[in-house]
């Protein structure tokens, strides 16, 4: 990510799309959106499905937690295993019976609880035998360690990493599902072309309006249209993926700015 106060301009400053969609609002009888406060409700009323609907949360986010033990000092597998027995835990143990009043944020309700964990449970899910374990998720342990590798070690500590890299996963789900749309659209080619001005490649995008047009072979008018519509498109995909993460949708705004400070605080070093 190499322009985190773009993104974060994008969604502090979209007035347009700011509070609109109504549909983040969430049923607790229904959590096919996924959201945090729905999910909570559903596991502490054991609602069938509510299992799977966390265990889907928690495959997206898994990799900050993983990050997070290997700044404590965990070896990778050792992380692994302690990252997959957390998930474990919050289910087994019926942890998310705990979180009264549904405030709050997952990200920090993880965190918590995470580091909770490590304190508690750190000998025993050093001892587990590897893949002798339930899966709760799935831990692609070989691509997290590529990725850990390039994480930064200077004085940013765990916690500001963890954040950072929370907000990095939300930027990806983000892209993943903006890509999936226009695929859907027939439009993957415009996507290619344009994602650049997203400013959320390694690589900035360094092309003109003007190469960008010609590329797609429309005007130049035409191109900044597209490329208006994919970043207002990517906004609201943004927001509807932290509105997931928080318990109603007065808290998103806030979790945005965090997120914001979190991405500027380690701009060039995740």
């Amino acid at each position: 990510m190499d322009s985190p106060i773009l993104w974060c301009s994008m969604l502090v400053k979209d007035a347009q799309v700011r509070g609109k969609d109504n549909s983040l609002a969430g049923d607790p009888a229904r959590f096919d959106t996924t959201r945090w406060s729905v999910i909570v409700v559903a596991a502490q009323s054991q609602m069938p499905g509510s299992r799977a609907a966390l265990s889907d949360l928690c495959a997206r986010y898994w990799y900050p937690l993983y990050a997070f033990a290997r700044r404590r000092g965990y070896a990778s597998h050792d992380a692994e295993d302690v990252t997959q027995g957390f998930f474990l835990h919050l289910l087994e143990n019926r942890a998310l019976h705990h979180v009264h009043p549904v405030k709050g944020r997952f990200r920090s309700f993880l965190l918590a609880s995470f580091q909770n964990y490590l304190a508690s449970e750190c000998e025993r899910a050093r001892t587990l035998k590897r893949g002798g374990a339930q899966e709760f998720v799935f831990i692609d342990g070989e691509n997290a360690e590529k990725s850990y590798r390039l994480e930064p070690f200077e004085d940013l500590t765990p916690e500001k990493i963890f954040d950072a890299r929370w907000a990095l996963t939300i930027l990806k789900e983000a892209m993943e599902r903006l890509e999936e749309e226009y695929s859907i659209q027939n439009k993957s080619s415009t996507f290619e072309a344009l994602k650049g001005y997203l400013g959320t490649d390694a690589v900035s995008s360094s092309q003109s309006y003007s190469e960008a047009a010609q590329k797609l072979g429309v005007s130049l008018g035409a191109v900044k249209t597209l490329i208006h519509r994919l970043r207002k498109r990517y906004s609201v995909l943004l927001r509807e993926a932290v509105s997931r993460t928080v318990s109603d949708q007065s808290d998103v705004d806030t979790e945005i700015r965090a997120l914001c400070d979190a991405l500027i605080a380690a701009e060039g070093r995740t």
